[in-house]
């Protein structure tokens, strides 16, 4: 296969067989599929008017999720769900607020502290995990559900079965708005043809042309704060699946200070990712414009975020990166499963305790 004038593109499918030694690929190819049995799932879950707020608490993969929620819910909610990554919970925290507990594995120490922490305390917690403590924890109470996702995978590859438990739950509660049924069809159909558009085993190179563009340079990726929780996640799955050091910053923020460098440094060294969306605010849309304008001749990759709303525009953005970084990495020869670094941190702790 040729790239009119480029080097000769190499098999995608054998640079998968010979690095993705896990099938990264296979877990993010079914996506959306995790997405919308997530959304038939029936939670279960009466709504309640007496909460103040959400907080979900969870870490790495399982927290990424999270992040979303708090971007969604600032533009469509009638209260505040923020997120917390760090042991315990916020001094702030009472309990008024509803947590929302999320660990892929259930055995997030991290997260199983802050459980604790809300239970002692009378907080009401929504579990979300494929087993484990957290599962142990929460089963049998009056104040706690658990809900089981399925098991077998990497945390980081069950970002549809995480997020959407987690929609599924704000909406059936009445504390974001929920969409119609064909509305969350009409999502689920588009989100699809998005998936094969960047599916390397359908023939798509647009993955694999976004990882040669960024090469080994240093990463920067720059997007509309509007959709920065798309950003800051494509930045850990450059980080666990591409093992790359990443950056993000978000405009407007970033034109009060890492625009500097941008503008009067940029060099060869540096691969700059932009990522569009149409719900940027207009003047955050004119900013974006001047900055891909003035930061000089560093390589680049600009996506732009399709979809009819702000919750299908994350999604979409979130499963593109996936391809992305899972293309980055096999092409430099690098397993996007692997990461000894995280099981021997966890093994050290445990021996500590």
């Amino acid at each position: 296969m040729q790239r009119e004038g480029g080097p000769e593109m190499p098999d995608q499918i054998e640079l998968l067989a010979q690095h993705d030694k896990q099938d990264m690929a296979g877990f993010t190819r079914a996506f959306v599929d995790d997405l919308e049995n997530a959304f038939q799932k029936d939670i279960g879950i009466i709504g309640d008017d007496d909460w103040v707020g959400v907080l979900c608490i969870g870490m790495g993969g399982s927290g990424a999720s999270g992040t979303f929620l708090t971007s969604i819910a600032d533009r469509q909610a009638g209260l505040p769900v923020l997120h917390w990554r760090d042991y315990g919970l916020p001094s702030w925290w009472g309990p008024e607020w509803l947590v929302i507990a999320t660990s892929y594995s259930g055995n997030t120490e991290e997260t199983l502290d802050g459980v604790s922490k809300a239970l002692e305390e009378g907080g009401s917690v929504i579990g979300i995990s494929s087993g484990g403590k957290l599962e142990e924890i929460l089963s049998d109470r009056e104040d706690a559900v658990h809900i089981a996702i399925p098991s077998g995978q990497m945390p980081r590859s069950a970002f549809g079965h995480l997020i959407g438990t987690q929609l599924s739950i704000l909406w059936s509660m009445g504390l974001l708005p929920a969409p119609k049924d064909e509305d969350i069809e009409g999502m689920i159909g588009r989100l699809r043809r998005l998936s094969s558009d960047w599916d390397p085993s359908t023939g798509s190179t647009q993955a694999y042309g976004a990882a040669k563009s960024i090469g080994e340079n240093d990463i920067g990726i720059v997007s509309p704060s509007i959709i920065g929780c798309a950003a800051r996640r494509f930045v850990s799955q450059l980080n666990e699946n591409s093992d790359l050091f990443a950056r993000s910053s978000e405009v407007p923020e970033m034109n009060h200070n890492e625009i500097i460098p941008w503008t009067e440094r940029a060099s060869e060294s540096q691969a700059l990712v932009v990522i569009h969306s149409s719900f940027s605010n207009d003047r955050t849309s004119s900013r974006m414009k001047w900055f891909e304008e003035h930061s000089g001749d560093t390589a680049r990759v600009v996506l732009n975020a399709t979809g009819e709303t702000l919750v299908e525009q994350l999604l979409g953005m979130a499963h593109i990166t996936d391809w992305i970084s899972i293309m980055l990495a096999v092409s430099r020869g690098v397993d996007p499963s692997e990461m000894a670094a995280i099981p021997s941190l966890k093994a050290h702790l445990e021996e500590i305790q």
